[in-house]
């Protein structure tokens, strides 16, 4: 049996603040969705998932607080939230949201992404966490600010992660996307260049990492790690590691998860 493999996010958290990126590798189901795959609403047999997510749980405090996740702004606070299943764990009554938070410690917030930017966030004393899924659409309309304000700190006192997502030379976009970002924020044309390939059919190549960066910066959020950072990830290139929506369109999901301990 292969053993899970996970990342560490590489920052200055605080001690009391604990977090987990999984990747593919390790779990039970069968290809497409091989091997690891959490996603349960993704195509995938049942039964392998409910053992992915139960090899996952061994190494949690408390069943991740899943969510119903739309590409919208909702956040929603993790602790009101949970519930039990069948096998007697905590889950959650699937909302729809695309980030969550909390401020007890053993609640569990995930985001599950397969080509989407995975944000987690947390204050520097170690009082609140959050897990923020920022597709195109959530980051354009401002997911990731919806879920500073609801952190209810100090942006200058939280520090951000930016986990694996598709990247800069590989996430291509037309122009309507580039055009919807820039009416949010004109920076946000130094996060498209021309893709080399598709310049007659205005085709761009878009760095949702450097839009993640520059909305977080606006809004005070100046220490931000991870992908693009101190970190390389592309779930699009790194089929080994990681699963992709735009490269194979059937495929499983990966799990991107904060909690804080007492």
């Amino acid at each position: 049996m292969c053993e899970l493999e996970f990342i560490k996010p590489n920052w200055p958290a605080p001690a009391n603040v604990k977090t987990l990126q999984t990747t593919r590798v390790g779990g039970v189901s069968q290809a497409p969705y091989a091997t690891f795959n959490l996603g349960g609403h993704v195509g995938d047999d049942a039964i392998s998932v409910a053992e992915n997510r139960q090899r996952l749980r061994t190494y949690l405090p408390s069943e991740p607080v899943w969510v119903n996740q739309v590409h919208g702004i909702e956040v929603i606070d993790a602790a009101k939230n949970t519930g039990f299943n069948n096998a007697g764990f905590k889950n959650t009554v699937l909302q729809n949201a695309d980030a969550s938070f909390t401020t007890e410690a053993n609640v569990v917030c995930v985001t599950m992404t397969a080509d989407c930017l995975p944000v987690l966030l947390c204050d520097k004393d170690g009082t609140v966490v959050s897990s923020v899924h920022a597709g195109w659409r959530g980051l354009c309309d401002g997911v990731i600010e919806a879920a500073v304000k609801k952190m209810a700190v100090p942006p200058v006192e939280i520090l951000a992660w930016l986990g694996p997502a598709i990247g800069p030379n590989a996430f291509e976009v037309g122009d309507d996307v580039r055009h919807q970002f820039m009416l949010q924020d004109s920076q946000a044309e130094l996060a498209f260049k021309p893709h080399p390939e598709h310049q007659l059919n205005a085709k761009w190549l878009c760095n949702m990492y450097l839009i993640a960066q520059q909305r977080l910066n606006k809004i005070g959020v100046t220490q931000i790690y991870g992908g693009g950072i101190n970190e390389n990830f592309c779930t699009y290139t790194d089929e080994a590691r990681f699963f992709s929506y735009r490269r194979d369109n059937v495929t499983g999901r990966m799990a991107s998860m904060i909690w804080l301990v007492p």
